[in-house]
């Protein structure tokens, strides 16, 4: 018996985080924030700050971070796993300046969004069929349907969420773009200086800034 026939899509928010997918997703956010503090940790207790390996990376970082941030996060805002979270995490530990990070960091993240809108919108759903899975596609648009922009903004707050998939459910039903671009940049505007803060702070703890 195929999905459809024995389970309805979500209704609720409250069910859209029971579903498989999700919980996937949240699962594998937790288990990664898990090993980031252990590393932490590590590197705290071997004093790694002060060692030329982190020298040499914070030089690189520094030399080349403007393009690469903004390239990485044009990647991660489409359906490549790089985990711009962690990158504003990582670009902040290394001694990044914070604001020139956290505005780079938004608008390649928001470009990222804005490609997969467009071919979206362009290419319909044929084309994110092949992106998206039918499951995780009627789960959307059910919830979209009842909720709109609402769960788009909560997928932005939440960096564990896979407000990507969403970023094609706004182009195949050609919702405003003017209220895509507003609300694909200004909850990973807040997310990512709370990072970056947060990343700072880190490289202070264990000595790398």
């Amino acid at each position: 018996m195929s999905r459809a026939e024995d389970e309805k899509p979500p209704k609720k928010l409250s069910e859209l985080l029971r579903t498989s997918w999700i919980r996937s997703s949240i699962n594998a956010g937790l288990v990664f924030i898990a090993i980031g503090l252990i590393v932490l940790f590590i590197l705290k207790s071997f004093n790694i700050g002060s060692t030329q390996l982190i020298s040499d990376a914070k030089a690189f970082v520094k030399e080349y971070w403007l393009i690469g941030i903004f390239f990485a996060t044009v990647l991660a805002g489409t359906v490549v796993p790089l985990g711009s979270p962690a990158l504003v995490v990582a670009a902040a530990v290394l001694d990044v300046p914070r604001i020139p990070l956290i505005l780079v960091a938004t608008t390649g993240f928001t470009v990222g969004m804005s490609v997969n809108y467009g071919l979206a919108y362009r290419l319909g759903r044929p084309y994110i069929m092949r992106k998206v899975s039918g499951e995780k596609l009627g789960d959307i648009v059910s919830l979209w349907n009842k909720w709109g922009w609402l769960v788009y903004t909560i997928f932005g707050f939440i960096p564990v969420l896979p407000v990507e998939l969403l970023s094609f459910v706004c182009g195949l039903l050609k919702t405003r773009v003017d209220v895509f671009l507003i609300l694909s940049f200004l909850p990973r505007l807040i997310v990512f200086t709370i990072l970056a803060y947060f990343g700072e702070h880190i490289g202070v703890w264990i000595g790398i800034v």
